[in-house]
């Protein structure tokens, strides 16, 4: 009966939050009421190793970073360079991501897909 509760719980929040908060969220409601580590793991389907540092968090009392997901995503590789590149676009006459690419490339030694370029761009205007 609990693991058909919890389950309706977490597909309820899933529509309103990302499907890893809903399971953290859920586990440390687990947790604080003592249920053991070993059952919030197969109730959730948090490895154990999440569940432990879930736990942890709780006692030492630092709740706030719990509820932030991220990580995930790589630097930019124009990141040291782009206002440069911006103002290259600017001075210069580039008509397409492919000529904006080769200049990357050709003055700044860093080969970049199109679809940066037009992040690149997007984010510019």
């Amino acid at each position: 009966m609990a693991e058909e509760v919890i389950s309706k719980t977490m597909k309820f929040l899933n529509v309103f939050m990302p499907e890893t908060l809903v399971k953290r969220i859920v586990s440390m409601i687990l947790l604080s009421v003592g249920v053991p580590s070993k059952r919030v793991t197969e109730l959730t389907g948090l490895c154990d190793r999440s569940v432990r540092g879930l736990k942890k968090t709780l006692e030492s009392g630092k709740i706030e970073s719990l509820f932030h997901v991220g990580g995930g995503g790589s630097k930019s590789k124009l990141k040291d360079v782009e206002s440069a590149i911006i103002e290259e676009i600017e001075k210069n006459d580039y008509h397409s991501r492919q000529q904006i690419a080769d200049m990357i490339l050709e003055k700044h030694g860093i080969k970049v897909s199109l679809p940066v370029i037009g992040k690149l761009l997007k984010k510019t205007k």
